[in-house]
């Protein structure tokens, strides 16, 4: 069999799928391909392996309906028909808990560093304004012993709260679908009605899949209901939040700062207001952006791919 690597990867997984007897076909670059090309190359190959999120939709599955199996290098699947793959008979996997401990690295990183407007002020120094500007001057909020809000208290969430509560000493409230025992009992997290999660939260982090359930589920309706002094983090994805909301409220002083991994669209376009202000912190979605963590990302989906091959069922398989 043979399968595309639609963009490039540590040669250490090309070199695995090799070695399980594969043919490797790949996108030697980090430049994100077109689906019209993705769709080409697919043509030649039996499986893929897909890095990005270049839209596998219903015309790409009925494109191509000959492959045996998808292997996604992410845990989100929203830019996936499952529908569609299903219905074609393709299997598609993600690839859950690997990416937990350090995407939830990235939401402590943006709390701390929006409480204390670090991007901000570190771009003074790189303009050349270190200078004394008065003892009341851009201030930061502490966070030891304030509450922390999950809204998705899965694997990211609650490792984030263990960091949050270990470090800070935070009190971690949180609003799932269903209740989280396990985590409950991890973090001594508390569950609550959502607005309530949004009332009480000094800091509410998003941790969910986007679905037709939560996106824009942050709109100007939940940022009024949050705290003057709270700070809202995302690192999920950026169509959870709506974003000229989350704008206006953060220019009206209805919420105090925020911290994003995601926006929406991505990238965001330079002249985006959050991008000046000094109570806004914005990463260019590098949630899983270590060398092993993206290693573990794309060794989990070539081992799909190699059960495919073997004729077995894909371990971490989203569909059926």
């Amino acid at each position: 069999m043979k399968v595309f690597v639609s963009r490039r990867i540590p040669e250490k997984v090309i070199g695995f799928l090799e070695e399980q007897g594969l043919e490797v076909i790949y996108n030697n670059s980090d430049q994100k391909m077109q689906q019209s090309d993705l769709i080409a190359a697919c043509k030649k190959t039996d499986l893929l392996l897909n890095v990005g999120s270049v839209g596998l939709n219903a015309y790409f599955m009925e494109s191509c309906k000959h492959l045996k199996g998808i292997a996604l290098t992410s845990v989100g699947y929203d830019h996936v028909d499952l529908k569609a793959a299903a219905h074609y008979g393709i299997p598609v996997s993600n690839t859950p808990d690997v990416l937990s401990k350090t995407t939830a690295d990235t939401a402590f990183l943006l709390m701390l560093a929006t409480s204390r407007k670090a991007f901000f002020r570190a771009g003074q120094i790189e303009k050349g304004e270190w200078k004394d500007k008065g003892f009341l001057y851009e201030l930061g909020t502490e966070i030891n012993g304030k509450t922390l809000g999950i809204f998705g208290l899965g694997r990211i969430g609650a490792e984030f709260a263990r960091m949050a509560r270990a470090a800070f000493g935070m009190h971690i409230i949180y609003n799932n679908r269903s209740r989280n025992a396990k985590a409950e009992k991890l973090v001594d997290a508390r569950y609550v009605g959502f607005d309530e999660l949004l009332e009480e939260s000094d800091v509410l982090s998003v941790h969910t899949n986007l679905t037709s359930e939560t996106q824009y589920r942050f709109n100007r309706d939940c940022f009024r209901k949050m705290k003057k002094t709270s700070i809202f983090i995302n690192t999920a994805r950026g169509k959870i939040h709506h974003e000229s909301d989350l704008i206006t409220a953060l220019e009206e002083r209805e919420i105090w700062g925020a911290g994003l991994d995601v926006t929406d669209p991505e990238p965001m376009l330079p002249d985006n207001p959050l991008l000046q202000m000094s109570n806004v912190c914005v990463l260019p979605h590098i949630g899983s952006a270590t060398l092993e963590t993206r290693t573990a990302m794309a060794t989990m989906a070539a081992k799909n791919l190699v059960a495919v091959f073997k004729g077995e069922k894909m371990p971490q398989a989203i569909n059926s």
